[in-house]
């Protein structure tokens, strides 16, 4: 990894600290928003040999290796040149505020900054800038301009300079009613950036470019280097043998993930405060010397046990190379398939690319034949890869590439069948009938105006207006990964900030919504929409409200509810206790009521289970707690039923409705009548997995 020394150089003058250009935020502060963003991005590398100094320019104090000299006061190094970590980034905004003078010279202060770097660097092979951010309103001396420009291209170094409200024609800024000394200074800095081939650019670009997320770059690393093999070269002199090497070419950046800290007791510093949080396991077994009294045994005593059935079966270490295939280092072309064979979600997974070996003029040549062999054809290879030996063979899909600068393979990993799931929906342009007959006009199917008024709004929304992208591909980024990173660099400075965590930037939240000049020009073609469409406004969902409809009142006319509301019934009878239980749970009462029908029918359940001679009564007792299940559900109560079937459990696991019954709660399972977990109703706090295996009860068998 290239080694970097970057130094900023940051005017803190007492101009810094006033506002400008109708801005809410002073000089100084608007300027740390860039400063911050890349002093924060190198401490999230983590890079020891990515280096940062900081100094600063215009200080009350003065404190550098220069100081004797009056040239070079109020001019401090804040931190020298050094893999910066938390502790530095959290001293720093202590120390970069406005001084109280305004006497500085911009010029001494990059003489400074470049002795730094040339005293740390020395000869060594270093990457190295310097970035200076000034509004540059002091005094500058220019005399030893083309000196220090020299130094500048001698050694090597970048300069940027990047002006707090600097002239930029190009950019489309300028600064109204600039004071003179300011517009020399700027025409003094630009010349110093020209005769060096430096940067000159105002900071209003540099916030603005800020707002949009920077591509990662990765160095390219090869994760397969071999031969790409079609044949048997063994067995057969005819196999083609291409010296190949294997790189990323796009994967999937996921946001960083926390993890777990706890505050140490009687902490120093603040950045001394927290310490990781260890995992320690203990495995116990029951030791049936001591009553089944729970005894520690060594991780290393344990075998692995794979599931089969309701069963674990134990693989010893020594046995485990019966179940590894040994496989050897290579990759192999297993055959060749049209492209039009190649479905789509056999391309949704990161891709790899498939390159000749470097600086081997015969491996590109054979490649390139081959990637234009399967171009010419419209076909792709299908490979089998193994990285190194031992290690588990992955079938993939080679598909060619031709551009101008670039001849290569593209690699997608094919997924297993056990990774697709297939999904069976009816038709969206015609009806089946239960007889077969295909209705092409129905309530379901969209009709002619509607479609042509969808057509019509979809053509008013278009992004694309005089072939200009409004939301280029380029352009379209992550908001989950560049919101988290932004919120961690954020609290990062500000440690102690009451303010809630940083937003997304404008750029990326103008995507969340559509733009305002199409909404204005799709207000018509919208509301015609709608009215074609014949939305309507669903009333939001109240809790405890039913799910089925209203029960249709039957043709005599009768009353059924009056009737059965005579009858004064607060009890369920076991010998009918479905039809009892729904009618009941039909009737007008508040929730002291139905958890009392609940608790009765509860109680049912559990006698039948008791009464029941083997399995004769579980179909019954599966009956009942599905329409339990289904109740509470309606009504959104599922606390109640999962109270139930643990009290049920309880009785069950003790044994106490008529011995072992675990069948009966391998059945619950089957017929997912288990908990109501948090897919089923967003009222429950049970997770699915939770759910799946609360029913899980040994049997003596």
């Amino acid at each position: 990894m290239e080694k970097e020394a970057t130094v900023y150089l940051v005017d803190v003058a007492r101009s810094m600290g006033k506002k400008h250009s109708n801005r809410e935020q002073s000089d100084l502060d608007w300027a740390l928003k860039y400063f911050w963003d890349k002093i924060t991005d190198i401490v999230g590398t983590g890079r020891k040999t990515l280096q940062v100094g900081v100094v600063g320019l215009g200080t009350d104090g003065t404190s550098n290796d220069m100081q004797e000299d009056d040239s070079y006061k109020h001019i401090s190094v804040l931190q020298p040149i050094a893999q910066i970590l938390m502790p530095e980034l959290r001293s720093l905004p202590t120390r970069l505020k406005p001084s109280k003078t305004d006497d500085r010279d911009v010029l001494s202060g990059i003489i400074i900054a470049v002795d730094m770097i040339m005293k740390h660097c020395k000869h060594l092979k270093y990457k190295k800038r310097l970035v200076v951010i000034t509004n540059a309103t002091g005094h500058i001396d220019a005399d030893d301009i083309e000196s220090t420009a020299e130094q500048f291209k001698n050694n090597g170094i970048e300069l940027v300079i990047l002006g707090i409200d600097f002239d930029d024609p190009e950019y489309g800024f300028k600064e109204e009613d600039k004071p003179e000394m300011k517009m020399e200074n700027e025409r003094t800095l630009k010349k110093l950036a020209d005769l060096c081939d430096g940067v000159f650019g105002t900071m209003q670009e540099a916030i603005d470019e800020l707002a949009r997320p920077r591509i990662k770059s990765v160095r390219p690393t090869p994760t397969y280097r071999g031969q790409l093999r079609l044949g048997d070269p063994e067995t057969y002199n005819t196999a083609l043998c291409i010296d190949v090497e294997r790189y990323m070419k796009t994967q999937i950046r996921r946001p960083p993930t926390a993890s777990a800290y706890v505050v140490r007791e009687q902490a120093g510093d603040d950045d001394q405060a927290l310490e990781t949080v260890h995992n320690m396991y203990k495995y116990t077994v029951k030791d049936e010397e001591k009553d089944g009294a729970p005894k520690e045994i060594k991780r290393e005593e344990l075998a692995k046990g794979y599931e089969y059935g309701r069963t674990a079966v134990a693989i010893s270490e020594s046995e485990q190379n019966i179940t590894k295939l040994e496989t050897y280092t290579a990759y192999d072309i297993l055959g060749f398939i049209p492209v039009e064979a190649v479905e789509r979600y056999m391309l949704l997974d990161n891709t790899n690319m498939i390159v000749a070996q470097k600086g081997n003029d015969k491996a590109a040549y054979a490649l390139s034949s081959l990637v234009h062999a399967l171009f010419e054809l419209g076909s792709v290879a299908v490979g089998r890869l193994v990285k190194k030996d031992m290690s588990e063979p992955i079938l993939t899909i080679l598909s060619p590439l031709i551009e101008e600068d670039i001849e290569c393979l593209i690699e997608n990993v094919l997924p297993f069948a056990e990774d697709v799931r297939s999904y069976r929906f009816p038709p969206l342009d015609k009806v089946l009938t239960v007889s077969g007959k295909e209705l092409t006009e129905h309530r379901n199917l969209p009709s002619d105006k509607l479609l042509k008024s969808m057509s019509d709004f979809v053509d008013g929304m278009s992004l694309v207006l005089d072939e200009d992208e409004m939301m280029a591909m380029d352009d379209t980024f992550s908001p989950a990964l560049h919101t988290i990173e932004g919120a961690i660099k954020d609290r990062a400075v500000k440690p102690d900030s009451q303010a809630g965590l940083k937003r997304g930037e404008a750029f990326m939240e103008r995507y969340a919504k559509q733009p305002k000049e199409l909404q204005e020009q799709s207000k018509d073609r919208l509301a015609r929409l709608i009215a074609t469409a014949d939305v309507k406004k669903v009333p939001s969902k109240a809790k405890g409200r039913r799910r089925y409809r209203e029960a249709e009142k039957p043709i005599s006319g009768l009353n059924i509810q009056e009737l059965f509301s005579k009858e004064d019934r607060h009890n369920i009878t076991p010998d009918n206790a479905i039809s009892e239980f729904k009618q009941m749970m039909r009737e007008e009462g508040d929730m002291d009521r139905t958890k009392n029908i609940v608790q009765q029918m509860s109680a049912i359940i559990q006698e039948h289970v008791r009464t029941s001679y083997g399995e004769a009564n579980y179909n019954r007792v599966l009956e009942e707690l599905g329409l339990l299940r289904e109740e509470m559900l309606g009504l959104e109560e599922p606390g109640v039923y999962n109270d139930a079937l643990r009290q049920l459990k309880k009785r069950l696991v003790a044994k106490e409705l008529g011995g072992d019954r675990a069948k009966l709660g391998y059945l619950i399972r089957k017929h997912k009548l288990s908990l109501i977990d948090n897919e089923a109703s967003e009222f429950s706090d049970v997770s699915p997995a939770d759910a799946d295996a609360f029913m899980i009860i040994k049997s003596d068998a």
